[in-house]
């Protein structure tokens, strides 16, 4: 296996929506290394896509993460990859980095959907969660079992640096002080 590099990943956040945060198990500590995780990216020009599970009810994402509107895509779906288009928005041989919730629904379909898809999925267990602690440990173990890699997000950040003298290191080095 081989390290996750900025230039060959996505970012996909799922349904990190003002209604659903409150009610997750450690949602501010998902929150906060969601938002880690998105600033980096954009600094290091790593594509973004947000999801948001029917945002009518929900709430759209979480102002925290700055999403732009050509960045969201909404979904009914469990599925991210069910719904129409979003699949497309996808660039083929990029490794897609998910983070969100809730772990055991939205988040487990989408990851078994893009491993069924032949995609290379890097789960941030830091960055995910469920209502409660038994969902999202069952989630964890279910999608690692089925292909996907469990991460943290300074794995994350530290592999798209992949060297201390990158231009950005300070930037996202800050970011996990």
């Amino acid at each position: 296996m081989r390290t996750l590099s900025a230039p060959n990943s996505l970012l996909l956040l799922i349904d990190l929506q003002a209604r659903l945060l409150p009610v997750i198990a450690g949602g501010e500590d998902v929150l906060r290394n969601a938002v880690r995780l998105a600033a980096a990216a954009r600094r290091l020009s790593v594509p973004l896509l947000f999801t948001e599970q029917y945002p009518h009810g929900l709430g759209a994402t979480v102002p925290e993460l700055g999403a732009a509107p050509g960045e969201v895509a909404e979904k009914t779906t469990f599925d991210a990859c069910g719904a129409p288009g979003f699949t497309a928005r996808l660039a083929p041989d990029h490794a897609v980095i998910v983070a969100g919730t809730e772990a055991h629904v939205c988040v487990l379909q989408t990851v078994l959907g893009l491993i069924g898809a032949g995609r290379r999925v890097a789960v941030v267990a830091d960055a995910i969660g469920s209502r409660t602690a038994d969902n999202r440990t069952a989630a964890l173990a279910r999608m690692a079992h089925h292909g996907a890699e469990i991460v943290t997000s300074e794995m994350v950040l530290f592999e798209w640096l992949g060297d201390a003298r990158h231009p950005a290191f300070r930037e996202i080095q800050a970011l996990i002080k």
